[in-house]
């Protein structure tokens, strides 16, 4: 079964944020720190991993991809604090699968 993903990045707490959706959080993650991604994250080093979630569908992480890109900044800093307080870099700690 396939798995997607919908992901926050930031540089640090009261920096920029960026909202991102995938297959395989690994290796976009990989991606989003060796600045192989052009635009956005790239022009402001957004590289931390600081809140994922898991799908089963494309449509399903897609539709709350757009949700969160509506959300305001305030709400998104609670959602990622909820779970990492410290905002720590979750990449190294991702299961080889995701």
């Amino acid at each position: 079964m396939k798995k997607f993903f919908v992901y926050i990045l930031a540089t640090r707490k009261d920096g920029p944020l960026y909202v991102g959706v995938t297959s395989n959080l690994q290796k976009r993650i990989f991606e989003h720190k060796s600045r192989a991604v052009r635009g956005f994250t790239k022009r402001f080093n957004i590289d931390r991993l600081v809140w994922f979630e898991l799908y089963e569908t494309a449509e399903a992480a897609i539709v709350k991809e757009k949700q969160l890109k509506r959300w305001k900044r305030q709400w998104k800093k609670e959602l990622i604090e909820h779970s990492n307080p410290e905002w720590s870099d979750l990449y190294e700690t991702l299961d080889p699968d995701y």
